[in-house]
């Protein structure tokens, strides 16, 4: 019997895994929230939100938005809602989520619990870690609308599992790689969300490439540090999962959380930088979860810092850059 894999989520980058999948399965399914956008899928075959150029034949997605109907039919379970609203979405779950196997698409905390979503998932639904798995970048749903060329790492504790999902993934426009490392990829996944909002802030204060580049350099051994304190073990930091994911975000014109960034540095406040942008950038809330966990890790991490202190204590951000240079080398 073949494997039956279900997405959850309506963005843009749940579009683009369904996008994926279909390359590879007779039929995909697909959870959305809206009634709206999931009508509009039915009778126009494209999401009108997100990544309107992609087509589906509808024929072989299984729409629903009854996320329960979906659980119910996948056995494997791909959720790319954004972070901030999985514990909503969750609330709704009334079936078992017992034997699923769950990838996070998601790149961020769980604010209700301050917990990356592999974790939440394990201490709420009781699943076991080897049943849980990330799903990673260095990828843009943009570009793999436009079928460029994308790469990416899939991280589960049971490598099986990883490879049955890259399996699933993989085309002629994406190549995958499996890792074991759920827990740092995850953490990799949030990190580099608050380090292209600090490009971005660079950027608008009017910081040229030079500094981007130390910016970055500096991001990388910091995420490094922190990552260590959270889960020690042998993984190089300059693969494409960690180091590859912090470069597109921070560099590419598709990153949101930079765009953010780049808002708050040319003077908008968080609120209006907020209403501005349609898609909500995680590493908005991925900065105060971070900096929380880092009170008890005690990592080095001015970068962090100096983000949560302009987004969370409305520190003027360009006094608060300038003193940042002062610490980086």
């Amino acid at each position: 019997m073949s494997l039956k894999f279900g997405v959850i989520g309506g963005g843009s980058w749940a579009t683009a895994i369904v996008k994926m999948l279909t390359e590879n399965l007779e039929e995909v399914g697909w959870y959305m929230r809206s009634v709206y956008a999931l009508e509009h899928l039915k009778k126009e075959k494209h999401n009108p939100n997100y990544l309107s150029a992609v087509e589906f034949d509808t024929t072989h997605l299984k729409l629903s938005n009854d996320i329960n109907e979906i659980i119910d039919y996948a056995d494997y379970l791909i959720f790319a809602v954004p972070s901030a609203f999985v514990g909503k979405e969750l609330e709704k779950v009334t079936t078992s989520l017992k034997d699923k196997i769950i990838f996070s698409a998601i790149k961020g905390i769980v604010p209700e619990t301050g917990q990356i979503v592999g974790a939440h998932f394990h201490d709420a639904y009781d699943i076991p870690f080897e049943n849980i798995g990330v799903i990673t970048g260095p990828c843009h749903a943009e570009e793999v609308a436009l079928e460029r060329l994308s790469y990416l790492t899939i991280a589960c504790a049971d490598e099986q599992h990883a490879q049955i999902v890259a399996d699933h993934l993989k085309s002629w426009y994406i190549k995958t790689t499996i890792s074991d490392d759920t827990i740092g990829t995850e953490y990799a996944a949030m990190l580099k969300n608050i380090y292209a909002i600090a490009a971005g802030i660079a950027h608008g204060l009017g910081y040229g490439d030079n500094f981007q580049s130390v910016l970055m350099s500096n991001a990388i051994r910091e995420m490094k540090k922190f990552i260590k304190k959270v889960h020690k073990m042998k993984r190089n930091i300059n693969d494409s999962a960690y180091l590859g994911d912090l470069l597109v975000t921070g560099y590419s014109v598709f990153s949101r959380n930079r765009m953010f960034g780049n808002m708050i540095g040319k003077g908008y406040t968080v609120k209006s930088a907020q209403m501005e942008m349609s898609m909500v950038a995680e590493g908005y809330y991925a900065a105060e979860s971070a900096f929380k966990i880092n009170q008890e890790l005690g990592a080095k991490t001015p970068i962090i810092n100096a983000v949560y202190q302009v987004l969370y204590k409305g520190k003027d951000p360009k006094t608060t850059f300038k003193k940042l240079t002062e610490k980086l080398d």
